[in-house]
C-alpha cells in the first residue's frame, strides 16, 4: 500500500541524465552545453572530447550515462540518439572571504551547477 508512481515526464523515445553540484558557474557550462545541443551523439561525444574546457569532461559524463539510460533503460538504438536538450540550472553559491589590503574582506563566490541531457531516439530519413 505505497504510494502510486509518478508517471513518466519524458515520452517513450527519450532518456535523460543529470550531473549535480558541478564544480562551475552557469554561465560557464551553458556555453560547452551549446556546443551539444541539436547534435547527434556521436558527434558531441567527438566535440567534447576534444573541447578545451575543464568542464567538458563532466559533461561528457554525463552524455554517456544519458546514452546508457537510453540503451538499457528504455531499449533505444544509440545509433538514432540526437541531444534534444541540454540545459543549466543554478545550484548551490560558497561565499568565502579573502583577505585584502588596510584590513579590509573581499566576498570571493563559488558556484555550483546542475546539468540534465536529454536524447531522443530519431528515425533517419531515407
Amino acid at each position: 500500500m505505497g504510494k502510486a508512481a509518478t508517471p513518466r515526464a519524458l515520452s517513450d523515445n527519450e532518456a535523460q541524465a543529470v550531473a549535480r553540484m558541478l564544480r562551475v558557474s552557469p554561465q560557464k557550462l551553458n556555453l560547452v552545453a551549446g556546443l551539444i545541443r541539436g547534435k547527434k551523439v556521436s558527434a558531441a561525444l567527438a566535440d567534447l572530447e576534444f573541447s578545451r574546457k575543464r568542464i567538458a569532461r563532466d559533461v561528457k559524463k554525463c552524455l554517456e550515462s544519458a546514452i546508457a539510460n537510453a540503451e538499457n533503460n528504455h531499449n533505444l538504438d544509440v545509433d538514432d540518439l540526437v541531444v534534444s536538450q541540454a540545459f543549466v540550472g543554478k545550484a548551490l553559491v560558497m561565499k568565502r572571504f579573502h583577505a585584502r589590503a588596510r584590513g579590509r574582506g573581499a566576498r570571493i563566490e563559488k558556484p555550483f551547477s546542475n546539468l540534465t541531457i536529454v536524447v531522443r531516439e530519431v528515425a533517419e530519413q531515407a
